[in-house]
């Protein structure tokens, strides 16, 4: 059964939906379909401990949501795994390193789903904010 529904979208995801159709010799409402399936896979579970950490920002202050959605990996920490990363592509890595850069990417991940997970939660309280507000302060 197929159900008709009429939605107005936005000029510029209306642009982007017919060059993306353009350039894949598709109809229009069959690109927005398939993006919009996208939207209902299943997500991946996380770790119980994972699920609780993101679970209990929903109990946080605006204050604090936007402290994680500035937060940064530090510049030293950064540097090690560009470093390790770099090593790993040239095929000069200890088997040491390569643990040492799986978990430099654990903690980015996890850091980055904490960042998602506020900024979801800041939207879901009315604010309206750009790529610059993830910034921190003092940058």
């Amino acid at each position: 059964m197929v159900d008709r529904i009429i939605l107005t979208v936005p000029d510029d995801i209306s642009a982007r939906a017919r060059q993306i159709a353009d350039a894949t010799a598709q109809p229009v409402e069959r690109v927005l379909l398939d993006h919009l399936k996208t939207l209902f896979a299943p997500l991946p579970a996380l770790a119980p401990d994972e699920q609780a950490e993101l679970d209990a920002l929903r109990h946080l202050s605006d204050d604090a949501l936007w402290t994680i959605a500035r937060e940064q990996m530090p510049d030293d920490v950064q540097a090690r795994a560009q470093v390790l990363m770099e090593r790993n592509s040239r095929g000069q890595i200890t088997n040491e390193e390569h643990a040492e850069l799986e978990q430099l990417v654990q903690r980015a991940d996890r850091l980055m789903l904490r960042k998602a997970e506020a900024g979801a939660l800041l939207r879901q309280r009315g604010y309206v904010f750009t790529q610059q507000d993830y910034q921190p302060k003092h940058e």
